[in-house]
């Protein structure tokens, strides 16, 4: 059996998180950017969310790749290296596995701790498929290891989270997706615009699990810069914006507070935002524009019945 290369491109700098995240707050409006999110609580929050009724996302992006994956293997090519950026449990690409036959598996996300063990897993049940961990911020840079085989790539990228950037971040991500797709496929899963009822229901369902999810961020927060923050004092807000095309997601403050951390402090009114997330929504028309903006062409695409959600196959 192969045993998966790890290699540990991004090196966290605490410093550096910190100044990221007090810099955040003393801007206007206050934020906190949405990688934050992520601490180990996060990430079961988040997990639990995709479980939910509401959060439609996940289930419908799975249904569309059950319904039409033999397309997309069509579209993207087999015995290509597959990377797959954002990998989490490795789950999703791995179900592609038997349509993609790839040379190789490159999984990316920002730690290989996070990674191993899925990685390790999923070898046991592959064992001639090369494999390879990079830990990397790939929303900053996609340069990837040499580790990666040369030639023409499918480089994966499901669950929307491209809505996490605004359009012109994506258009400066996407192009970073196609120098690393070096000739071969993006496939890419994008959220859709839709009625506001049923995305304000996904972001602020009413278990109060994406709230959770959302305050948690203030525990993490304390936690990277030894502020106070207390979860209790501020009240998840979630609203689809339709000129921006885009769910947001704050804080607001319940009443008027003092918020401190060791050399500094901000002032919150009662009822003042801290600005954590946005998801922005695409009519598959726009994005199919994005793409082809960034240098790609001969997009596909694929959808549900509803059309609530899209994955775009894009050859660079």
């Amino acid at each position: 059996m192969l045993v998966p290369v790890l290699v540990q491109r991004f090196l966290p700098d605490a410093a550096a998180v910190g100044d990221e995240v007090r810099h955040g707050l003393a801007s206007t409006p206050a934020r906190v950017a949405s990688k934050f999110f992520y601490d180990t609580l996060g990430s079961r929050l988040f997990d639990a969310i995709t479980a939910l009724d509401e959060y439609y996302l996940t289930r419908t992006e799975a249904a569309i790749f059950a319904a039409h994956g033999g397309a997309m293997a069509a579209a993207c090519g087999s015995g290509r290296p597959l990377i797959d950026l954002g990998a989490g449990d490795c789950a999703k690409a791995a179900s592609l596995f038997p349509l993609l036959r790839p040379a190789q598996y490159v999984a990316v996300d920002i730690s290989v701790d996070f990674l191993r063990d899925a990685l390790m897993a999923l070898q046991q049940r592959h064992p001639a498929l090369p494999m390879c961990a990079l830990g990397q911020d790939f929303s900053v840079t996609l340069d990837l290891a040499d580790a990666v085989m040369p030639g023409p790539r499918t480089v994966f990228y499901p669950g929307s989270s491209i809505g996490n950037f605004t359009p012109d971040e994506a258009l400066a991500f996407l192009g970073r997706a196609r120098a690393a797709c070096a000739g071969g496929t993006l496939l890419i899963g994008v959220d859709g615009v839709k009625d506001r009822a049923v995305l304000e229901a996904a972001y602020d369902d009413p278990l109060g699990v994406t709230a959770a999810f959302n305050l948690n961020l203030l525990r993490h927060v304390n936690a990277l810069i030894g502020s106070d923050f207390d979860p209790c004092a501020w009240q998840h807000v979630a609203f689809y914006d339709a000129p921006a095309s885009r769910i947001e997601m704050h804080l607001a403050s319940r009443t008027a507070q003092i918020v401190r951390w060791p050399g500094g402090e901000r002032s919150f009114a009662a009822g003042e935002r801290l600005h954590t997330e946005i998801s922005c929504k695409y009519r598959p028309g726009d994005f199919e524009a994005l793409l082809h903006d960034a240098g790609f062409r001969s997009v596909q695409r694929w959808t549900d019945a509803r059309g609530w959600f899209h994955v775009f196959a894009a050859r660079a």
